[in-house]
């Protein structure tokens, strides 16, 4: 009876329904026996489809509120015919439950309709005024106002939100995702009891609750899968890490394909990132050590972005990281969102197509919803000389390329412009201006490189990727904004 958590409040409902005097109520139906007239079965299951919280039909209560109980052949032909109403009948198809109880003595059938998310559930083949809801305790069509109502509390599912295995007993859902991991991160204890532990996971999303199990949810899957290889839908969303010999695509050193869920696995993803990386040596207080040339904190928010930001509708592609002697390319599948431009998504307000994924991903402390990321990775990669981000539209899927420190001389022209723009902007979000002063500061330069920033500031300018915040000053203390501000 795992996961049957609505017969505890149909046999509450059924009790109150029949004592003292029998009535009926919105939320149960009962009936001595399987109707001939399918149509009005049809009705009854779209009704409680569209009742808040779903509904019940009770077999073997006589309309007098007699308990007259049903036998294996009844529940069998009972079953089988709405569930072929619910699927066939009905738009969108009804999946129901069942569940046969003692009730004084006496059997009964319950058949269970949950309440649909996708709103009104109406006949199949009809227009969607053709729907029924339940009141006064029967089912009667919608008025047109109740069918505007039903549309305006409609909510299609989010992804997340879908069934990624099939029906599970509670230790099999536990045997395929690392709650532990996921308790962790969220730095709260895991439930110890088995009761509690469903609820755990129907409040983290991770699962739900349907029938005689659970479901695993896309989120459960994608975030703490211990192996993404059980789930069919995921298998090709698996993180692939895949480095170069040189600068392309000629020589492969080696490929790492990740199949532990995102969530769970990202600190050991990170943890190899900064194992596989070059390194360059410093001195610190007379010690040797060893340095990434890439900021970890630009890693993170990158690789975080490209999980969470993905578009899982694109099949037979998944996230890839690709590591070359001078750059890390971070692609995931699927372009930008309508409306937004690769060179304002630093400091933007955030959006995502996952935003269970992205909500759960902030709660994992693994990002943030902020908008902030971007102007994170701005902000490490001046600290380590790096040029600028490179971001790049291609036709199902978007790349940020993080490059290797460069000197200043080393940047091509158009380098150094957009990191100018890149620069003014993440000003800008520090209540600042982009300067003379600023700019040298970013490319590490020296006093006596003033004209030479000077002028590379004017071709930026030119190519309208900054402005002048004041005309009116002088040029060796002018201040400049981004373009769009």
């Amino acid at each position: 009876m795992a996961g049957k958590h609505w017969i505890a409040a149909a046999l509450n409902c059924l009790e109150q329904s029949l004592y003292p005097v029998p009535h009926e109520v919105n939320e149960l139906d009962w009936k001595a026996s399987l109707s001939t007239h399918k149509d009005r079965l049809a009705e009854h299951l779209m009704a409680f489809a569209n009742h808040a919280s779903g509904g019940s039909l009770v077999f073997g209560v006589a309309d007098s509120g007699e308990l007259v109980g049903v036998n294996q052949s009844e529940v069998a032909q009972t079953v089988n015919t709405l569930a072929n109403l619910g699927r066939d009948a009905v738009e969108p198809p009804l999946a129901l439950d069942h569940a046969v109880v003692d009730f004084n003595g006496v059997a009964l059938l319950l058949v269970h309709i949950p309440e649909q998310a996708v709103k009104p559930a109406h006949r199949r083949g009809k227009t969607i005024e053709e729907s029924w809801v339940r009141s006064g305790g029967t089912t009667r069509k919608a008025s047109r106002q109740e069918v505007g109502a039903l549309m305006l509390n409609s909510a299609t599912p989010q992804w997340e939100e879908l069934r990624a295995s099939p029906l599970l007993e509670l230790d099999d859902v536990l045997a395929k995702l690392d709650v532990a991991t996921i308790a962790k991160l969220l730095e709260r204890p895991l439930p110890s009891e088995s009761t509690d532990l469903a609820p755990w996971l129907l409040a983290e999303g991770l699962a739900v609750a349907d029938g005689r199990g659970f479901y695993i949810t896309n989120l459960g899957a994608v975030a703490s899968a211990r192996k993404l290889d059980d789930f069919a839908a995921l298998e090709r969303k698996r993180i692939r890490v895949i480095r170069y010999r040189g600068t392309n695509k000629v020589n492969t050193i080696d490929e790492l394909p990740g199949n532990r869920g995102y969530a769970v696995g990202f600190e050991g993803l990170i943890g190899y990132l900064k194992r596989a990386l070059p390194h360059s040596e410093v001195i610190e207080q007379s010690l040797r050590t060893q340095v990434s040339v890439y900021p970890e904190i630009a890693l993170r928010e990158l690789i975080a972005n490209a999980l969470i930001h993905q578009d899982f509708t694109v099949t037979g592609a998944g996230p890839m990281v690709e590591i070359y002697d001078d750059r890390i390319e971070v692609t995931n599948p699927g372009t930008l969102l309508p409306g937004k431009r690769p060179d304002r998504l630093i400091g933007t307000t955030p959006e995502s197509r996952n935003e269970k994924l992205a909500r759960s991903f902030r709660h994992y402390r693994i990002c943030e919803e902020r908008g902030t990321g971007f102007q994170k990775v701005v902000g490490a990669i001046e600290l380590f000389g790096l040029p600028p981000l490179v971001f790049t539209l291609q036709e199902n899927a978007f790349r940020v390329t993080l490059y290797a420190p460069r000197k200043f001389t080393q940047m091509s022209q158009t380098e150094r412009i957009e990191a100018c723009y890149q620069h003014a902007t993440l000003q800008y979000y520090s209540s600042g201006t982009l300067t003379n002063t600023t700019l040298r500061a970013r490319f590490k330069l020296h006093e006596k490189h003033r004209s030479q920033v000077t002028n590379l500031i004017g071709d930026a300018v030119q190519a309208g990727r900054i402005k002048r915040k004041d005309e009116g000053s002088g040029n060796k203390f002018a201040e400049y904004l981004p373009y769009w501000s």
